[in-house]
């Protein structure tokens, strides 16, 4: 095979990979019961494609061609791990998978909620709510194992660790790979939504990198969001969801052609999808019409008092202050409370402001969050604290490790000194 062929078919399966492969791994881990198993097999079955793709043609469906083969490839190994041992656990294993049914033809209607399984496997009330989280987003969303660990503020090798343990736990257990029944739903509802919300937000905002978005993990967290929604339409679902599409619908006014930051008072609104903003608000009016109100549902009540006006300065901030007030009650948070404080700025003025952020950083609760020091910051340019601002952005900048973001503070610092 030439060069040209060879590099094309490389660029053909990398795109299929990023594109199927965690889809293909929900499914193997479904039929071969096993996530070391069936890791193994994708990447068996991405080799064969590798291989096979340039004689043979792309495939009319590459998903199904991958997960069959890949489901062949780890029967045959299993195979010969038995050879040499028959009491081997993975002999079990062979038997089980070379059943009549396991080896029919790829069902694509069961392939379809496969990843949907996978999380509710992974946010088993058996494994701890760390484990749960860390695991899904590694095996389900593909986020690498630093990635998590930046996310969690911890290190790679723990982490990396915790995912072993929970995988052993799952094998041990026999946890089964299934969708819970419907009694057991609602106490297992609370972890899954806040897998998928840390999924969003890694997409919306990556935790470091040289791109402020990752528009494959967001778009993957909505997809989910949905197949809950169809699954258990309850309020908190629905908030969830409002709150990750108005959110989305941000993005394109989100960062330069250039990929620079562009923050929201100075965002073109033109540019936010209105698609995804119209579905988001019929969601957040069904959820405060249920009468059964959550965080979820509150914090999509905020973002859509930000879709409903056409600027900052027409921004009912009063209401986002009282949202904000009321999800705070719900759930205590600094985080939560940072968000009010910036929008007590905008509703009375940055010195109201920034004395309700430095009550914050005072406390030391936020000391490593880079986004008080740039809201203390971005207050204290405003009141003309010149020398006050620049520390906080230098602050913030020290314990920033997304690049668009550390650009942004930089330009922050140079209007400064200008």
């Amino acid at each position: 095979m030439s060069e040209d062929a060879t590099a094309k078919a490389r660029t053909t399966v990398d795109a299929v990979y990023r594109s199927e492969s965690r889809r293909v791994l929900a499914t193997l881990i479904r039929l071969l019961g096993d996530f070391e198993l069936a890791e193994e097999a994708l990447h068996d079955a991405f080799a064969a494609a590798l291989e096979q793709w340039p004689r043979e043609g792309l495939p009319a469906s590459p998903r199904a061609w991958l997960i069959s083969t890949g489901r062949f490839k780890a029967v045959d190994k299993l195979r010969r791990a038995a050879r040499f041992d028959s009491l081997d656990e993975r002999a079990e294993q062979l038997e089980a998978l070379v059943d009549e049914g396991t080896l029919q033809p790829v069902d694509e209607e069961a392939v379809k909620d496969d990843r949907l399984r996978l999380i509710f496997t992974c946010c088993h009330p058996a494994l701890s709510p760390d484990a749960q989280v860390a695991l899904t987003l590694r095996e389900v969303c593909g986020l690498t194992t630093e990635e998590i660990a930046s996310a969690f503020l911890t290190g790679a090798s723990t982490l990396a660790q915790r995912i072993v343990r929970a995988k052993a736990k799952i094998r041990e257990a026999r946890i089964p790979y299934e969708v819970p029944s419907q009694p057991e739903l609602p106490e297992r509802l609370e972890v899954v939504l806040r897998v998928i919300y840390l999924v969003f937000n890694e997409g919306y905002s990556a935790s470091s990198g040289d791109s402020l978005m990752r528009a494959d993990l967001s778009g993957e967290a909505i997809r989910l969001g949905r197949l809950l929604r169809q699954l258990l339409p309850q309020p908190e679902v629905n908030g969830l969801l409002a709150l990750m599409l108005l959110q989305e619908s941000r993005r394109p006014a989100r960062t330069t052609p250039a990929g620079e930051v562009v923050v929201l008072e100075d965002q073109d609104r033109s540019l936010w999808n209105r698609e995804q903003i119209m579905e988001g608000l019929a969601l957040v009016k069904e959820g405060l019409g249920s009468g059964r109100i959550g965080a979820y549902t509150l914090q999509a009540a905020i973002a859509a008092v930000h879709a409903r006006t056409h600027s900052i300065t027409a921004t009912d901030w009063a209401e986002i202050v009282r949202l904000y007030e009321w999800l705070e009650r719900l759930q205590p948070s600094p985080v939560i409370e940072l968000n009010r404080a910036v929008a007590v700025a905008m509703r009375d003025g940055p010195a109201a402001g920034l004395a309700l952020v430095d009550a914050i950083l005072g406390r030391g609760e936020l000391a490593e969050y880079h986004l008080a020091h740039a809201a203390r910051a971005d207050l204290c340019r405003r009141l003309g604290r010149t020398v006050e601002s620049r520390a906080s952005y230098q602050q913030a900048l020290a314990l920033a490790k997304q690049e668009p973001e550390r650009r942004f503070l930089k330009r922050r610092l140079a209007e400064l000194s200008e």
